[in-house]
């Protein structure tokens, strides 16, 4: 699959999910834009070791995905946008009668909203372009639900209805939005609470990985960044053009029971 000629904007991209789809995305040959809220040498050091990698042209471009007026400024900045991937996340664990207010805005802006700012930003130039794909980051979190993540699980169920909703909005012209919901994916965050948990449960790493840390996913095996990345691609593949308004479970059998 050639995405040459594309713009790929990844929201939250500079590490984890994020960074394996936007380094997806250029293999296949597309332009990229990576993002996050900060703005280091390193951050744009990354985005040149990728378009070397890969012979495309990748960019940083900072925007808070707090801040709706980032979030659209991170679109026209970009100047073009045939592939959106709404990906920037972050969580918070406690109680719903615990939970602080400011976690619960914070993740709702930047998990939900955010997609919705970006989306309305991308979608007339997509129209112009006469072609276009959007793919949001959601979680098996999208689909079930846990206890102590009321705001993260509120923002992917969010985020699961606004695909559909974007798909039919966009249903009778070239452009497809869906879903894809990974359950738990080693990315380096992941791969650094290894450890705790193998002290806190007195358990070699296979055996707390499979037995705790991937309880509810029946493969016992954790997805890649590679895999969602790949996902994404075929998402915006030809091969896909009458998928729209649906989610993709990369979660090891998780939703299926």
């Amino acid at each position: 699959m050639s995405l040459t000629g594309k713009t790929a904007i990844v929201t939250g991209s500079n590490s984890g999910i994020g960074l394996g789809v936007a380094r997806e995305l250029a293999r296949a040959g597309a332009d990229v834009v990576l993002n996050s809220f900060t703005d280091s040498p390193e951050d744009h050091a990354l985005a040149a070791e990728v378009g070397q990698e890969f012979g495309t042209n990748v960019r940083y471009i900072q925007a808070d995905m707090s801040n709706p007026e980032d979030c659209r400024a991170l679109i026209q900045q970009a100047g073009a946008c045939d592939i959106l991937v709404n990906n920037a996340g972050i969580q918070h664990v406690a109680p719903i009668d615990e939970f602080p207010t400011e976690k619960w805005d914070a993740i709702i802006a930047i998990n939900l909203s955010s997609a919705f700012h970006t989306t309305a930003a991308a979608l007339p130039m997509m129209r112009k372009a006469g072609w276009g794909r959007v793919v949001n980051i959601a979680s098996a979190h999208g689909l079930t639900a846990s206890p102590y993540k009321s705001a993260y699980i509120a923002a992917k169920h969010g985020v699961v209805g606004l695909s559909k909703t974007t798909a039919l909005e966009t249903a009778r012209e070239p452009i497809t939005c869906n879903a894809i919901c990974p359950g738990y994916v080693l990315t380096p965050l992941v791969e650094a609470q290894i450890p705790d948990q193998m002290a806190a449960h007195n358990m070699d790493r296979d055996t707390v990985v499979r037995e705790v840390m991937l309880e509810r996913q029946p493969s016992r095996q954790f997805a890649t960044v590679e895999e969602i990345g790949g996902t994404t691609v075929f998402l915006c593949s030809d091969a896909a053009a009458q998928i729209t308004g649906t989610t993709i479970s990369v979660d090891g059998g998780w939703t299926a029971l």
